[in-house]
């Protein structure tokens, strides 16, 4: 917590989205103040609160049945339920529009005109609306129509291709990245897009469409791999954990496991090898510039293999870290969590959750990974756990203006 003021406590948000990309957009809005009201299906939810094992565990130890999985991407939110395929809630979710500053969603295109709730239709209700429309592959062109999930777009864009070992080496072939990566790079774009067409309404009073696709980001995410073949036409391989630019710039084997070297210029290989013993490998014509390491790869690696053989990944860290030369070791997610550094950091946050949230689902307290974006003057918030289901259904009504006779009734019919 700080009591520092947030960055965006202005904003208003309208969070139609659900899974990974729209609700990792809506979290980092969330985490800088945002006021973000995350509508669910009622009974049913997002998604991802079914996606499990691992579930919440409650104080005895024992599985909820309700998925860790939401919580990663749904702390600051305010959840409430509405049955958009009826003509009450969508008449709610209008309302809601009409004094939101963003909506954000990633429904089908085309999905939500079925309801009068796609731009067009909610421009004429709010014209400041700021509406951005996550979908696998766009709002046009031939694969318009298609659904879109990472794992798709991961292999459509080429990242699997480049990512794992070459075929002809053992447990070699295409992987995916352990996380859905271009999901969450899909949010992080939407937000930043998000904040563009804040900054542009500030000057025209005008909001906009933001049109954004995975396989856009997936593309655009190949970074250096994407820019060598469009100005090369050579094609990536695969290559396990080393570079295709630096070297040595991969795992090494150790006494007694492996770390991880991240040489980037010549001085740190010349640094490394006066640690290592070997001033003279720097010295060598073959060796001496990172352009003549990449050609002779096959020659030094196996060499450098040899000499980081000969210490622990502890005494490599400790003779190198004083020399300015890139290296660590290759953590779990448990070991990095317990990292100096990452405890430094306070990397790890815990949230207390409302009486509420405690009666409903047996879990008092949720821990998630703190928000990246350090800013001295207006720094990431937490006033919210991750929500359970519909719990702040009354609360946002009520806001809207209806009494509590409306919302019981709302609630009876089913469109709450």
């Amino acid at each position: 917590m700080s009591d520092k003021p947030a960055a965006l406590p202005h904003l208003k948000v309208l969070d139609l989205s659900r899974v990974l990309a729209g609700p990792w957009c809506t979290q980092i809005l969330a985490d800088l103040g945002a006021d973000v009201v995350k509508i669910e299906r009622p009974g049913a939810g997002d998604d991802t609160r079914h996606w499990g094992p691992p579930f919440l565990k409650d104080a005895q130890g024992k599985d909820t049945g309700h998925a860790a999985y939401y919580t990663c991407a749904n702390r600051n939110k305010r959840s409430i339920t509405v049955d958009i395929a009826k003509p009450e809630g969508q008449a709610l979710i209008r309302q809601l529009a009409l004094q939101s500053d963003v909506l954000v969603e990633n429904f089908k295109v085309g999905g939500l005109a079925h309801y009068g709730l796609d731009y067009a239709s909610l421009k004429q209700v709010n014209p400041k609306l700021i509406y951005c429309s996550i979908t696998g592959f766009g709002q046009d062109g031939p694969y318009a129509e298609r659904a879109g999930y990472d794992l798709m777009v991961q292999a459509m864009s080429g990242m699997m291709s480049i990512t794992g070992r070459p075929d002809e080496v053992p447990g070699g072939g295409p992987q995916r990245v352990g996380v859905a990566l271009t999901d969450i790079f899909t949010g992080v774009y939407a937000s930043t897009a998000i904040l563009a067409a804040l900054e542009v309404r500030h000057r025209t009073g005008e909001g906009q469409h933001i049109d954004m696709s995975l396989l856009d980001v997936g593309m655009a995410i190949l970074a250096n791999q994407a820019g060598g073949f469009l100005n090369t036409g050579r094609v990536p391989q695969r290559q396990g954990n080393s570079h295709p630019s630096l070297v040595p710039y991969q795992d090494m084997p150790t006494k007694d496991g492996a770390m991880l070297l991240a040489i980037g210029n010549d001085g740190q290989f010349t640094r490394f090898c006066e640690v290592a013993g070997r001033p003279e490998l720097a010295q060598d014509a073959r060796y001496a510039s990172n352009t003549q390491r990449v050609l002779h790869r096959a020659d030094l690696v196996p060499q450098l293999e040899a000499i980081t053989r000969t210490r622990s990944t502890a005494e490599w860290i400790s003779a190198l870290e004083h020399k300015a030369v890139p290296c660590g070791p290759i953590n779990d997610i448990g070991q990095a969590f317990a990292d100096a550094q990452v405890q430094a950091r306070g990397l790890a946050i815990e949230q207390p959750r409302s009486p509420q949230a405690v009666a409903a689902e047996g879990v008092s307290t949720i821990r998630s990974v703190a928000s990246p974006l350090r800013l001295s003057a207006t720094p990431p918030v937490l006033h919210r756990a991750p929500p359970t289901l519909g719990e702040h259904t009354d609360e946002v009504l009520a806001g809207l203006g209806l009494d509590a006779a409306r919302i019981t009734a709302l609630r009876q019919a089913g469109i709450v």
